[in-house]
């Protein structure tokens, strides 16, 4: 029976928050809980080798921390310290899989991998049959607020909020035109695609452009291939979260942009860019709490849903997201979130601008989508959902 478990700090900072809030629920259901310090790893190594006992332990990780190669989680045989102690492993990947090819190999044995839209699951089952696929599960929301003190309309200063980075498209053209232009032109007719048909999920849309250009290219191969288009996932993301808030700004409305990159947005007025600079997780849950309105672009999940989502819908913001078949068949659209088409994005101010004028429709959808969200889509949820579907099954 597993008692303990092992999680990781001190990585990317979103993980570690997400990992952090889970694990306050997971000690709530009894379990004794460690965090690995990635920036300590030694120290925290030692501490490791004495709370990982066999038999009554965990890990419970994100993106492959702790299977990923790491050297000092490796022994001499290259053996990584969960497998050598029969550990379990459950590994939350919360971006597309063709990120990961190269950690395969490093994986301990008793492992599986739970995935957050549901076309990385098809992907896991296509390309990799041997891994051990654990329950979808969609990413989650954390609330600075009770429903009764949630920050009324009058208590927040910015009409429109957006929390993430901005990259330039242009930033990307290095690596895409790097070899030929014959590889060019091909990168660049797979992203013009998905940019003229945002409902296209990433890996459908690169498996036709390598078949129509490789005629007799083979699965494996598609395989071996679909790793290197992985800079055609980060242009489309943040194409169309410049064009989203380019065509707001340039239409009068002001947008607070928390995250590096936003002064270098090409539009024709950055006086309508209020930039509220890099936040960390904590941050970016605060501003959204002080904005009537929070946008999502979501990172090309079009069957899953995004943190920033249940993040909006727990601090008391109305989401204004794009289309996912998640939010299709969870969401009660216009009552928990709003959605915009990426190909119809001019009339996404005019809808803003139509909202921001009903203070009573605001205030019912803040309502609504708060209830929702507390009742579904916390990390709590999904601590449960691992402790009831993996853990308390693990003998």
């Amino acid at each position: 029976m597993i008692r303990r478990l092992v999680m990781f700090t001190n990585g990317i900072e979103t993980l570690w928050y997400f990992s952090v809030k889970m694990g306050a629920t997971f000690e709530k259901l009894g379990y004794e809980v460690f965090y690995f310090d990635q920036c300590k790893e030694y120290d925290s190594l030692s501490k490791l080798m004495a709370f990982a006992v066999p038999g009554i332990t965990a890990a419970v990780s994100f993106n492959f921390e702790g299977c990923s190669g790491e050297s000092y989680l490796t022994d001499a045989k290259g053996i990584n310290f969960f497998e050598a102690r029969n550990i379990p492993f459950i590994n939350i990947v919360v971006d597309h899989p063709f990120y990961y090819h190269k950690f395969v190999p490093y994986l301990p044995k008793d492992y599986q991998q739970i995935s957050i839209d549901r076309e990385h699951e098809r992907y896991l089952k296509k390309y990799f049959p041997e891994i051990k696929r654990g329950p979808f599960l969609p990413l989650a929301g954390t609330s600075l607020w009770k429903k009764d003190t949630l920050p009324s309309w009058d208590e927040r200063p910015y009409d429109v909020v957006f929390t993430g980075n901005y990259t330039p498209p242009g930033n990307f053209d290095k690596v895409i035109r790097r070899i030929n232009d014959e590889y060019t032109r091909f990168y660049m007719g797979i992203i013009q695609d998905f940019i003229e048909h945002p409902h296209m999920e990433m890996t459908e849309g690169i498996v036709k452009h390598l078949r129509n250009e490789v005629e007799d290219i083979t699965e494996e191969g598609i395989k071996e291939n679909l790793p290197n288009m992985i800079m055609i996932d980060l242009y489309v993301r943040h194409y169309f979260r410049g064009e989203v808030v380019k065509t707001l700004v340039d239409a009068g409305l002001k947008v607070a942009c928390f995250g590096a990159g936003w002064d270098l947005l090409d539009c024709r007025h950055p006086e309508n860019i209020i930039n509220g600079r890099l936040q960390d997780s904590y941050g970016c849950l605060k501003a959204i709490s002080q904005a009537k309105i929070s946008l999502n672009v979501m990172p090309w999940f079009k069957e899953g849903a995004h943190d920033r989502v249940f993040n909006s819908m727990l601090n008391g913001a109305v989401c204004f997201t794009d289309w996912s078949l998640y939010f299709e068949e969870n969401m009660k659209v216009g009552e928990d979130l709003c959605i915009y088409e990426l190909d119809k994005l001019e009339e996404l101010p005019e809808r803003i601008k139509l909202l921001l004028g009903d203070r009573e429709k605001w205030e019912h959808i803040q309502q609504t989508a708060y209830e929702t969200a507390a009742e579904s889509h916390t990390w709590a949820h999904r601590a449960r959902r691992i402790h009831e579907e993996i853990l308390c099954k693990i003998k």
